[in-house]
């Protein structure tokens, strides 16, 4: 049975009957309610009379108590709007667009409104509004993209080719809600790297993330394995770099990497830990020209630079598997970089790489 509230003119009685000393369930009696309502409205809409901090005293005063009921009753209605309300809904579309994750998007409304609870949303509510949206969407059959023979539908391709702001929100998600294919296991191909130091001779202040300056390195490769990009991944800031390759070659890397550490202080290129590729085997003029020591991860395990790997997955967002770098203009390159590096971080207090990075380059 729904719940009623009580009216103006109940509770003007309400207080009249309490004044005169008579019960919560006599009062419910008289007015047709339960006595535990009573309780809740006498102790949700009372009120404090008195000097401040001196002789506190309760009472229900009902037209106090009908204002209170009033704000609460117009504040549940702007949580039934879209995300609570509409500033934070349209915060929320415009911040999904440029690929912040929903608990980024959470974390830096409070980082920003620390002290207004109206912008505050649990990250979950975002990701509940979008698989809500996207359930709608399946209904419409525009989540159906193949018919029976293989070919993309009409519905499906008209999706495909609109514009940003008619995509489903779930498609601005990293992962997109992908079912992960199984996978099969993977021949060692051993490559011989000269001067090799293994991660386990890393010095032990690298590894608790609290010294500025090392780095996390690897390659993305583009189609057809002819071009790509070399990536560097700050271990305290988070900040991403990366350049371009114009073939996978252990050339190629060195004068990337060179381009991304050469205008840095020392202090801010103390390392870089990288896999075992053969695109790596000239890392010693890193150590050489630059004074950046140069540590490897153990074969298969990329989990050993999971800032690194996830920044990667980041830039796949960007760049799908099969992208000819060499047909994305460097402005382009430059602009999704830069959009990286402004987006919130949990680990960060939902400050941005580049804010933190910044702040540590002014100590070297």
């Amino acid at each position: 049975m729904k719940h009623k509230k009580l009216t103006a003119t109940e509770r003007q009685l309400l207080s009249v009957w309490k004044n005169e000393g008579l019960s919560n369930k006599k009062c419910g009696r008289r007015l047709c309610r339960h006595p535990s309502t009573i309780g809740r409205e006498l102790s949700r809409n009372n009120c404090k009379v008195g000097l401040k901090g001196k002789d506190w005293k309760i009472i229900y005063e009902p037209l106090h108590a009908q204002g209170v009921a009033d704000r609460r009753k117009q504040n549940a209605f702007c949580a039934k709007e879209p995300l609570k309300n509409r500033r934070v809904y349209s915060y929320v579309l415009k911040h999904l667009r440029f690929g912040w994750s929903p608990e980024q998007i959470a974390g830096r409304l409070k980082l920003v409104h620390p002290n207004d609870s109206r912008w505050y949303i649990c990250h979950e509510t975002i990701y509940a509004f979008i698989y809500k949206e996207k359930t709608d969407t399946t209904k419409k059959g525009l989540l159906n993209p193949r018919l029976s023979d293989g070919r993309k539908s009409d519905k499906a391709k008209e999706a495909a080719t609109s514009t940003d702001k008619n995509r489903p929100l779930y498609e601005f998600l990293r992962r997109k809600q992908i079912r992960r294919r199984k996978r099969s296991g993977r021949k060692s191909h051993r490559v011989r790297i000269p001067d090799r130091v293994s991660i386990h001779d890393r010095p032990q202040e690298i590894e608790g993330r609290k010294q500025f300056g090392h780095w996390e390195g690897d390659s993305l490769v583009g189609k057809s394995h002819l071009s790509g990009l070399h990536t560097e991944y700050e271990r305290v800031s988070s900040l991403i770099r990366f350049e371009f390759l114009a073939k996978i070659t252990a050339g190629e890397m060195v004068c990337a990497a060179k381009k991304i550490f050469g205008p840095l202080p020392s202090l801010a290129r103390r390392s870089t830990t990288l896999d075992n590729g053969p695109e790596h085997t000239n890392h010693k003029e890193l150590t050489d020209e630059l004074g950046t020591l140069t540590f490897f991860a153990d074969p298969y395990s990329s989990w050993q630079r999971g800032g690194n790997e996830n920044g990667n997955l980041w830039i796949r967002y960007y760049f799908p598997k099969g992208t000819d770098f060499s047909s994305i203009p460097k402005e382009e390159l430059k602009d999704v970089e830069r959009e990286l590096n402004d987006r919130p971080r949990k680990r960060l207090g939902f400050k941005t790489p580049r804010e933190v990075f910044t702040e540590y380059l002014k100590t070297c």
